[in-house]
């Protein structure tokens, strides 16, 4: 009757107001006497011009350019970022490719009239305009990244090896404008403020992008990690100030002129460091809890950070030497500073910065090197740029004490540039001060410097390799134990990972060696607080182990390749058991997941094959691509683990299909005897029956440990049953024929370990 009464009011309604306003309408069109004059009625030929000029109108418009542009961009960004990951370099290396890509080197020379529609000339100033805004943001969450506290600790060698690596190529880079000035610099730029420039164009190192590659190569934990992070914390903060600087010479004209601004720029960061960040302490430590941050909390926050962008830009030192500064005085609260970058993060990282990389990208001109010369020019630069920044940091470092090995892995690291040196080389081109020719060279030095990191990290580790073997490996290292490694992700599933642990090495734990690896992903870390991070992340694992009596040998690893890291570091630690979770697609039975299965097929070249040759079936029958990963690739036997929240582990049941399932009785044995859990084995198929030994297997153990072990038959298997058992033993081959014929009780299991043959 609701319905009705609901149905028969909306139709009232809408009709009746429709009919009013039809009413108005024609009541309304007299008064268009002396106001519109009337024109004949376009004939429908027309009709189809009208719509095409109309649509060609809405698709030039300056906004859905924009739109369309950043559409592009985000998605080349993304593409070419993951393939530069593939092959193991930072993503952002990737992303400055993929806007050198868009741009006149390849799309605009051979695709001129599509790069014309999409980067019209009347659009770079909007995107300029909004990829400074999202430079803004990176610059504020750089500052953020800082942790003052640790330079003030280390500052001693940080400042030494710091200041050696900005001062070395700083020289190199004037001594080489004084070779190029005459033949590259533009016209009414004077010496100072070119070389100047191709100094400090020399001397950048890229914080971000080497904090990551710290972290991705575990780094973090080492004392040439924390020595490298510092140094670069350090030549961050002196290399912005010797820029503002820089700039102000530049702008000001003469020495006499940037007095003035330098002074300003003094008083400024002096009002930043004694009156703005006292008053943002105290408003960070009384509004640091999630339920006390609200809205104009933090707005005061982003307010502070325009206006201190503002006050840089107005002085004449670059509204990013601003932002810098705000993020280094923001409060040093682990949580706040947790908060704000994931609100900043993501929107600058993922949809404004790549609008930058591919308006660096509009500018750089390969095609401007075109002979020899040209090349040799670029060529000097690269090796200038790496002689100073490598050198001079590796020689300073073996100064203060820092083995040879050590110090060259500090010299290779500071000189990865990356993102940083881009930064600088726009406000250079901006000024005027960098030719294209030149802005072009410095981008390519730009992406060698860092692409070279890696591989130079490679090749001084195979010159000079360590003589201890990992710490890690050591602390484990005695062979005639029971070794399991258990990978987790949330707190709750490793503590229920720990009681299934414990079950198997309960009270022979003196003889075995427990280890729990948990992975976060490294673009969600931030070198602040990666220590903090896996703090947390173990403390509930470990007190749960402590109920047990039981050791645990933690394992922390920031990483983008989750797989990757369980199988080198499973099957580098010669394990006896490998337990990880199950993973499960949340696409996983609807349309969206078939259509992306599709696509992955296309994309994922092995699985293409699989799918080819008839063999995805088999091997990724109820498992993700993850997880299959792991099953191919790990030497030990290997333990998927689907928990539905285990609480205890007494009542165990295991299902045995075939005479491959006969290693479970080996868990029942250790189940029983480190945990006295009842173990019920069903018999499926009455395939034990026909196996002797395996009904000797059973029978030994029930003489050891009467009323713990009992043999049923499949028809005992019940959704009543199912519930009262804590755990489900069941090889991988048994789970795959199950998951194909879908019984009826499947859905009813408990916790399941499937376990996998060595």
């Amino acid at each position: 009757m609701k319905n009705l009464k609901d149905a028969l009011f909306y139709i009232l309604t809408i009709s009746g107001f429709a009919f009013l306003m039809y009413f108005i309408v024609k009541k309304g069109e007299p008064l268009e006497i002396n106001k519109v004059i009337k024109t004949e009625q376009v004939v429908n030929s027309n009709s189809w011009v009208q719509i095409k000029d109309t649509l060609h109108h809405n698709i030039t418009h300056p906004l859905a350019i924009l739109i369309l542009q950043i559409i592009t961009i985000i998605i080349t960004a993304r593409v070419f970022g993951f393939l530069f990951k593939k092959i193991g370099q930072p993503t952002v290396i990737g992303e400055i490719i993929a806007g050198i890509f868009l741009g006149p080197s390849f799309i605009g020379l051979f695709f001129p009239e599509f790069s014309l529609f999409l980067f019209p000339k009347t659009s770079l100033p909007n995107l300029q305009f909004i990829s400074q805004i999202g430079l803004i943001l990176f610059m504020f969450i750089v500052g953020m990244e800082l942790d003052l506290k640790t330079l003030q600790k280390k500052a001693h060698e940080a400042i030494i090896i710091s200041h050696a690596s900005i001062i070395f190529p700083f020289a190199l880079g004037m001594g080489l404008a004084y070779i190029i000035y005459q033949t590259y610099a533009p016209d009414n730029i004077n010496f100072l403020s070119f070389s100047l420039f191709i100094g400090i164009s020399m001397s950048i190192t890229a914080f971000p992008v080497l904090a990551r590659i710290v972290q991705e190569r575990q780094l973090t934990k080492t004392r040439i990690g924390a020595i490298v992070i510092t140094c670069a914390a350090a030549d961050d903060i002196s290399a912005w100030c010797i820029l503002a600087a820089v700039i102000a010479i530049v702008k000001a004209g003469s020495v006499i002129s940037a007095f003035y601004i330098i002074l300003m720029a003094v008083g400024y960061v002096l009002l930043m460091l004694k009156v703005v960040q006292p008053f943002l302490k105290r408003l960070g430590d009384i509004y640091s809890h999630q339920d006390t941050l609200s809205k104009p909390v933090v707005a005061i926050f982003f307010v502070t950070l325009l206006i201190s962008s503002y006050l840089t830009e107005i002085i004449g030192i670059h509204a990013l030497f601003g932002a810098f500064m705000a993020g280094v005085i923001m409060p040093q609260n682990l949580y706040f500073r947790n908060v704000f970058i994931e609100k900043v993060e993501d929107v600058s990282l993922v949809l404004l910065l790549p609008l930058f990389f591919v308006f660096t990208g509009l500018r750089t001109q390969i095609g401007l090197l075109n002979d020899i010369n040209l090349w040799g020019t670029c060529a000097l630069i690269i090796s200038i740029a790496v002689a100073g920044k490598f050198l001079g940091s590796a020689i300073a470092a073996r100064f203060v004490g820092q083995g040879w090995k050590d110090s060259l892995m500090i010299g290779a690291l500071m000189n990865t540039r990356g993102l940083m040196e881009l930064i600088v080389l726009n406000i250079g081109f901006d000024l005027g001060i960098l030719p294209p020719a030149i802005f072009t060279m410095l981008v390519i030095m730009a992406l060698v410097t860092t692409f070279m990191t890696g591989p130079a990290l490679d090749f001084i580790d195979f010159i000079m390799p360590d003589k201890k073997s990992n710490e890690y490996l050591d602390s484990i290292q005695s062979q005639q134990k029971y070794k399991i490694l258990f990978s987790f992700g949330d707190s709750e599933r490793g503590k229920s990972m720990v009681r299934l642990v414990n079950s198997l090495v309960g009270k022979t734990s003196n003889n075995a060696s427990v280890s729990a690896l948990h992975l976060e992903p490294s673009n969600e870390l931030h070198q602040y607080n990666i220590r903090e991070v896996e703090k947390e992340s173990f403390k509930p694992i470990k007190r749960e182990a402590n109920k047990y009596n039981l050791t645990l040998h933690t394992f922390f690893k920031p990483t983008l390749d989750f797989e990757k890291e369980i199988i080198d570091t499973s099957n580098q630690g010669d394990y006896d058991l490998l337990i990880v979770g199950m993973g499960k697609s949340m696409y996983e039975g609807s349309f969206l997941g078939k259509l992306l299965g599709i696509t992955t097929k296309i994309i994922n070249p092995e699985k293409l094959y699989h799918t080819l040759t008839g063999a995805e079936k088999i091997l990724d029958n109820g498992f993700d691509d993850r997880t299959n990963a792991i099953i191919r690739s790990t030497k030990m036997e290997l333990g998927i683990f689907a928990d539905k929240g285990l609480k205890k582990v007494d009542d165990v049941v295991i299902l045995i299909l075939s005479n491959e399932d006969e290693f479970l009785i080996s868990y029942a044995q250790k189940m029983i005897h480190n945990n006295e859990s009842r173990v019920v084995i069903i018999n499926y198929n009455n395939h034990i029956k026909q196996n002797v030994e395996f009904k000797e297997s059973i029978r030994a153990i029930e003489q050891q440990a009467p009323n713990h072990i009992a043999l049923y038959g499949q028809d005992k298997i019940s959704e009543p049953f199912l519930q009262s058992m804590d755990l489900l033993l069941i090889s991988i081959d048994t789970w795959r024929y199950f998951v194909e014929n879908k019984p009826d009780w499947l859905t009813q299991v408990p916790s399941v370990l499937i376990l996998k043959h060595r």
